[in-house]
């Protein structure tokens, strides 16, 4: 005779991920299942607490047991997260505390990057999730002025012998720059190898500790600085921030081609379309492209790739980050939920690349496929 709570979890096998394409038993995403009379209460663990899915997940689940098992079930669900590791395997990785290191890029600068990859980190905060950010862009460090840091001097001590940094925290979020260590006022006349060691630092040397997402703001372009970036850390990912002109679509179309060469292979997450489009105050129905309409979704649907979101050009959002203030933390505003918008959307592709990552793994050779995977 089967048991009510078999007939709970034979309801809840029948939920299916629609990104994993599996279904919540076998994700391992139900836990600490209860029955106390009619009511029936469990944990859905979430793969990232910026799910934009939550809702729909929970919901499926409800209809699924008073569907499968009774309709005078009470079902009562806490909502959980349990954020996965994205690392590339086959890579050592020198931050094993990180869940996932992602990128942020452009392939030319003036796009706006650094302000998408602050206000990124501040929504997966927000969201929940334990959050860092690294200002990688070793000539043009950006995170000072857009988190009113300047000046500040982050802890240093000693450890076995070696220099340890402690990492400032503020607005939720983990930061540390290569602007903390420099003069403002002064360029950076570094040769390729001395920026790379300096980055290398950045990562080997700041108590970072347990985090579910590592931001890196990387200088604009393709060089140096990201090959070092592929070749010492495993990335879970790259977002490649646009504009919608065409100057700037070009140059973000070689940024993709970059990191999906055979000897980087560093997955490309999505596309952010900054200063997509001008609302105005006086008339929010209306929307004015001063910049081209589509660009964005057009390469990501010629690149194969998601378009995570789609930024409009609003003057407060520069305006809070020459104040140190990121719009994303302005709560219930357009803008702030832009980003948001693009938080979520990032995580469910982490997700679903994690997940990929797993069949892979387990398609190996070595685990008894027969299968020529190289």
């Amino acid at each position: 005779m089967t048991s009510s709570k078999e007939l709970i979890i034979n309801a809840l096998s029948k939920v299916i991920d629609p990104d994993l394409q599996k279904d919540l038993v076998s994700l391992g995403m139900i836990e600490d299942l209860v029955l106390d009379g009619n009511t029936v209460k469990f944990k859905l663990v979430l793969t990232t607490p910026a799910c934009p899915l939550k809702e729909k997940l929970k919901n499926d689940c409800i209809q699924a047991i008073k569907t499968y098992v009774g309709p005078e079930k009470d079902v009562i669900i806490e909502l959980g997260s349990r954020v996965r590791s994205s690392a590339q395997p086959q890579k050592e990785n020198i931050l094993p505390a990180v869940k996932n290191i992602v990128l942020v890029a452009s392939g030319k600068g003036g796009v706006g990057k650094s302000t998408v990859a602050a206000n990124l980190a501040i929504s997966l905060a927000k969201a929940g999730a334990s959050t860092g950010l690294l200002d990688a862009d070793i000539y043009g460090p950006s995170v000072p002025l857009m988190f009113d840091l300047n000046g500040y001097m982050p802890e240093v001590y000693e450890k076995d012998g070696a220099t340890r940094i402690v990492p400032v925290e503020k607005y939720g979020i983990k930061l540390i720059s290569i602007g903390f260590f420099v003069d403002p006022d002064k360029a950076l006349i570094w040769r390729g190898p001395m920026a790379s060691n300096a980055l290398k630092q950045l990562f080997t040397d700041v108590e970072w500790g347990a985090l579910d997402y590592l931001i890196v703001d990387t200088p604009p372009g393709t060089g140096d600085i990201h090959l070092t970036l592929v070749q010492t850390l495993p990335i879970a990912g790259v977002t490649i921030v646009t504009t919608p002109q065409e100057v700037a679509l070009a140059d973000a179309r070689k940024a993709i081609n970059m990191f999906r060469q055979e000897q980087i292979r560093v997955p490309v997450l999505g596309l952010v379309e900054n200063m997509s489009y001008f609302t105005p105050a006086e008339l929010p129905e209306n929307k004015y492209y001063l910049f081209g309409k589509d660009g964005g979704s057009n390469l990501a649907k010629e690149m194969k790739t998601a378009l995570l979101a789609q930024i409009p050009i609003v003057q407060g959002i520069c305006d809070s980050g020459d104040r140190g203030v990121p719009v994303s933390l302005n709560h219930g505003t357009s803008e702030s939920d832009a980003f948001m918008h693009l938080a979520e959307e990032l995580s469910r592709q982490i997700s679903i690349w994690s997940e990929f990552k797993e069949i892979m793994e387990t398609a190996r050779p070595e685990n008894g496929c027969n299968c020529n995977h190289k």
